[in-house]
């Protein structure tokens, strides 16, 4: 483990040394004025405003947010909309890229809502994950599912391996374990609830949209065990949406 984390301190030091040494970026304010928040969020307070035809040196992006330095040596942080209208020494609007495209395949939590079929029943699965690196993340999931003769929830707790994680649609293999509470639906015999343990293997796809939204598919093969003589095999397709950041 320290000789893996050795290894990653020596890879990385010329990134950081080479950002550090990179000067600031200098614009010009072309709106009438730039509002300077104490933190990178529309909840900061608003403490500064740098007029028009005054420059700011950008020192640093968090999302959507730029950390700035008037030529007062006053620090706050600005918007991307109002980033946008500044301008560079050439006089061109300052180029800002989405950065969302690329910390897709580094992102380390996500949330997502999806749907579809359980073995017949309809199955809808709220589930988060995170990522301990590019390649593997954790995820806990819950889903409801709602059939013809009864109804269940679905609780789950697995590992995903992203499999490339550069691409724009990334391919994931996952593996966990569970419980599953079936309650029958009202019949002439009372039929008790039961909750049984599970275990899935699954694979399925995540989709770079835009910004920070994810397209999801996925099948899950599914072995219940069950207190009969015979264990429970189930299918599960599902597609939905998903936020990282």
């Amino acid at each position: 483990m320290r000789q893996a984390l050795l290894m990653l301190l020596l890879l990385a030091a010329p990134f950081a040394a080479q950002a550090a040494e990179a000067p600031p970026v200098t614009v010009t304010v072309a709106d009438p004025f730039l509002e300077l928040h104490t933190g990178p969020g529309r909840g900061y307070p608003i403490t500064q405003v740098v007029p028009r035809d005054e420059q700011v040196d950008v020192l640093k992006r968090r999302t959507d947010w730029f950390k700035v330095r008037d030529a007062r040596g006053r620090e706050g942080w600005v918007h991307i909309s109002q980033m946008a209208a500044t301008l560079t020494p050439s006089g061109a609007p300052l180029p800002i890229d989405d950065p969302s495209r690329e910390q897709f395949g580094e992102h380390r939590r996500e949330i997502g809502v999806l749907a579809g079929d359980f073995e017949g029943a309809n199955v809808i699965t709220i589930y988060g994950a995170y990522a301990f690196n590019p390649h593997l993340a954790a995820e806990l999931r819950v889903s409801q599912l709602l059939g013809s003769f009864s109804d269940g929830q679905m609780f789950a707790a697995g590992l995903s391996h992203v499999f490339r994680p550069d691409w724009r649609v990334q391919p994931f293999v996952s593996i966990g374990t569970g419980a599953l509470r079936i309650s029958p639906k009202g019949t002439l015999v009372q039929t008790p609830d039961r909750t049984d343990q599970l275990a899935y293997v699954g694979a399925g796809f995540k989709a770079y949209l835009a910004r920070r939204f994810i397209l999801r598919g996925e099948y899950n093969k599914y072995v219940v065990f069950t207190s009969r003589d015979d264990n429970e095999e189930a299918d599960e397709w599902k597609l939905g949406f998903a936020f990282f950041f």
